[in-house]
């Protein structure tokens, strides 16, 4: 059964979606008698945001996507009053229930409902030898539905590549209150438009993601993870050429963070160096099926690093334990960041062999009036984290930051969104990347699948559209 719990929200006494959906019984719940038959309404307090003594209702649905059905056409406040649903509990596009359909061995194919947490079916797959394609930072609080939706990218794209490639199929309740049943479990269906990828990456703003089928690949028998120190930001991409060669089909992983954020993961964060302090350091991880072969592929291209002199240290983790603390020096710098004043962030792709050249411009162009410039991320898929700091938040500096970091971005033909998406503050900012036919055709899209625009407004697409 689904909860879903509804009531009015203090700002601007508007009514949003504010709870958590997810299981439960109806053991404590009563009939209410001017909702639907197959409702049932219990108390339920406001969350965060909601202001003391106003009223909250809940109601147990029988599944999430009649929850959302009957949410998006007779709540009234919704659809016929024409005012945004933001879904829970994430406000991204994914409504949560948090159940496994289906697990398929022989296919690695996983059937499972929006609000499954990231972590959760990781360790459910781990459990059956396979893993899941999407790896984050933010495992333990994200949930399946709104990283589809987001198209969130991650640690494992370059070996499992984005979530367009391995969602097979989706489950996604209309504007209308349509649910529109697309979840397939075929690798191969060329019947038609593959309506799926309209909504992965589409922020709720097309409908509500309530199900997914998804392709897991089986869990690797042998990882390494190598933590590598690198004189210059050329042989770091030197390093990566020479891992794409000699490593092939077992690299599942290639790193970058640059001094500056290993100074405040040691700062705040009180984690050691494990190599000889350098001006870059890498993360390399190797995942296949054979320790030895891996082993041997592995040592060849250490021992070609270390004598060409693109690398000048490093370290090799073969046990889970120090593969998890090397692993956090990298997964753990967003979290220095934050403890060293105000963070004005940039997710943006570039072509590789520029992606560091707007952290040293930056550097330049801001002198004192930042904190602290870092640059670090995925170099495998040319996405670079881009991350100011300062004591507090200024405009000024906002003012050099922007439009600044959007226009040389565009200058490069990059995205300024790689894997975080627009929502509300960059939504303005998508014509650096995309051109203005793409914008219009995205809008014409938004106003025939949702022409009142209820489904996560005010999100993705600029304002002016």
């Amino acid at each position: 059964m689904t909860l879903l719990s509804l009531g009015t929200q203090g700002t601007q006494g508007t009514l949003a979606l504010l709870c958590t959906v997810s299981l439960c019984g109806v053991g404590a719940c009563h009939t209410f008698h001017d909702t639907p038959s197959f409702l049932w309404r219990g108390p339920c307090r406001l969350g965060k945001g909601g202001q003391a003594g106003e009223e909250s209702r809940s109601w147990v649905y029988p599944s999430v996507s009649s929850a959302c059905l009957w949410l998006l056409t007779d709540w009234p406040f919704c659809h016929r009053l024409q005012q945004g649903a933001a879904e829970a509990p994430d406000n991204r596009g994914g409504v949560a229930d948090t159940q496994v359909v289906s697990f398929h061995s022989v296919s690695g194919i996983l059937v499972c409902q929006a609000g499954c947490i990231l972590e959760d079916l990781s360790q459910y797959l781990e459990d059956r030898d396979f893993v899941m394609p999407l790896d984050l930072g933010a495992k333990g609080s994200c949930h399946i539905g709104g990283n589809v939706a987001t198209n969130a990218g991650g640690l494992r794209v370059l070996r499992y590549g984005s979530l367009h490639g391995t969602v097979l199929g989706l489950e996604v309740v209309l504007a209308d209150g349509t649910v529109l049943n697309c979840l397939t479990s075929l690798r191969k269906d060329n019947t038609g438009y593959d309506l799926k990828q309209l909504f992965i990456g589409s922020e709720g703003t097309l409908g509500v993601i309530t199900a997914v089928s998804i392709l897991c690949p089986t869990k690797p028998k042998a990882v390494n993870v190598a933590f590598l120190g690198c004189p210059g930001f050329a042989e770091v991409l030197q390093a990566f050429t020479s891992c794409k060669k000699m490593l092939g089909e077992i690299l599942s992983a290639f790193e970058f963070m640059d001094a500056e954020c290993m100074r405040l993961v040691g700062q705040h964060l009180h984690l050691a160096c494990p190599v000889r302090e350098s001006p870059f350091y890498v993360l390399v991880e190797t995942s296949g099926s054979s320790g030895e072969h891996d082993g041997e592929k592995l040592d060849g291209f250490l021992e070609h690093a270390m004598g060409s002199g693109m690398v000048t240290d490093g370290t090799v983790a073969t046990d889970q334990r120090k593969m998890k603390t090397l692993w956090a020096l990298r997964e753990r710098i967003t979290e220095a960041l934050s403890r060293d004043g105000y963070v004005y962030k940039y997710d943006i792709s570039l072509p590789v062999e520029r992606l560091y050249d707007l952290v040293t411009d930056l550097r330049a162009r801001l002198g004192a009036s930042a904190k602290t410039v870092v640059g670090y991320g995925h170099l495998g898929d040319g996405n670079l984290h881009l991350n100011v700091t300062g004591e507090a938040f200024s405009p000024q500096l906002l003012g050099a930051l922007e439009p600044y970091v959007y226009e040389w971005t565009a200058a490069q033909r990059g995205s300024v969104s790689a894997e975080h998406g627009l929502g509300f503050r960059k939504r303005d900012v998508i014509s650096y990347s995309k051109p203005p036919a793409a914008v219009q055709l995205m809008s014409g899209l938004k106003a025939l699948m949702d022409p009142k625009g209820i489904l996560n407004p005010y999100k993705t697409l600029p304002s002016q559209a």
